[in-house]
């Protein structure tokens, strides 16, 4: 769901989250989460890795910034759009700042 349309009182799906949508909430599952409660205290380093180890492949690092952008809503923080943590990530992970 676009950040901008987010209602905390209302988190009842995985797609109520910010920046979740059907792909989003599909990789959610396949890590075990599957209603947005069960993201508080997740680690969105922890969560990229698990599913790239589920799946096989190596995701995009954009997908940190996701599951960067869910934990930090579910966790207190204001919805904000996935891209708003992409310096973060770069910044905790200079040698992969080129991705």
């Amino acid at each position: 769901m676009h950040p901008d349309k987010v209602d905390r009182n209302r988190l009842r799906a995985l797609t109520d989250l910010p920046n979740i949508g059907k792909a989003g909430a599909a990789d959610l599952r396949l890590l075990g989460i599957t209603t947005p409660a069960q993201l508080v205290g997740q680690c969105p380093w922890q969560m990229y890795e698990k599913l790239c180890q589920l799946t096989g492949v190596r995701h995009d690092p954009c997908v940190i910034d996701v599951f960067m952008s869910i934990t930090a809503f579910m966790n207190g923080e204001p919805a904000k759009p996935w891209w708003e943590f992409t310096d973060a990530r770069k910044l905790a992970q200079p040698e992969k700042a080129a991705s």
